[in-house]
C-alpha cells in the first residue's frame, strides 16, 4: 500500500510517516520505483509508535523500535516501559500531595465561611485540616520530598 493508505489506516498523516521513516523507526521501507510501499508490518509499527506517543514516549526514546524483534530490542523497550511507569508513579505521588493540599484549602475556606471571617483563611484554620495556613502550600510544578 502507498503512504496515503497507510496514513488513513493508522490515523496519522503522510508527513508523520515520513518523519518516522527518516528517524529510522520503520526500518527499511520497500520501494516500488520512486514510491514507498508499505505492508501490514508497517501498519502495526505505525500503530505501535502512535500508541507509545500517546503514553508519553518521545520519538527519540523509540529509536530502537526497528530492533524490537530481537532480545536486545525487547529488553530496551521493557527498560523504557519501566522508566515510564516509575515516572508515572512519581507524578501520581505528586498529584496525591496536591490533592491533599486542595482538600486542606477547601476545609479552611469552609471554616472561614462558617465563621463569617474575612477573606484570609489563615485566620480561620480548619480544625481537621491536615495542612495549616495557605503559606505552607507547595507551589504547583515543584517537586515534593
Amino acid at each position: 500500500m502507498r503512504i496515503g493508505k497507510l496514513a488513513q489506516r493508522t490515523g496519522t498523516t503522510p508527513k508523520a510517516i515520513r518523519l518516522y521513516e527518516a528517524r529510522g523507526l520503520l526500518g527499511t521501507v520497500a520501494r516500488d520505483g520512486s514510491y514507498r510501499h508499505y505492508g501490514e508490518a508497517d501498519v502495526a509499527r505505525v500503530q505501535l509508535i502512535r500508541q507509545a506517543q500517546g503514553l508519553g514516549f518521545s520519538l527519540a526514546q523509540l529509536e530502537g523500535l526497528p530492533d524490537l524483534h530481537s532480545s536486545a530490542g525487547w529488553a530496551r523497550m521493557a527498560g523504557l516501559l519501566a522508566q515510564r511507569r516509575a515516572a508515572l508513579a512519581q507524578e501520581m505521588a505528586r498529584l496525591a500531595v496536591l490533592d491533599g493540599q486542595l482538600a486542606a484549602l477547601e476545609a479552611e475556606l469552609y471554616a472561614c465561611d462558617a465563621m463569617a471571617a474575612p477573606a484570609t483563611p489563615q485566620a480561620c484554620g480548619a480544625p481537621d485540616a491536615p495542612l495549616g495556613p495557605l503559606r505552607q502550600l507547595v507551589p504547583l510544578g515543584h517537586a515534593t520530598a
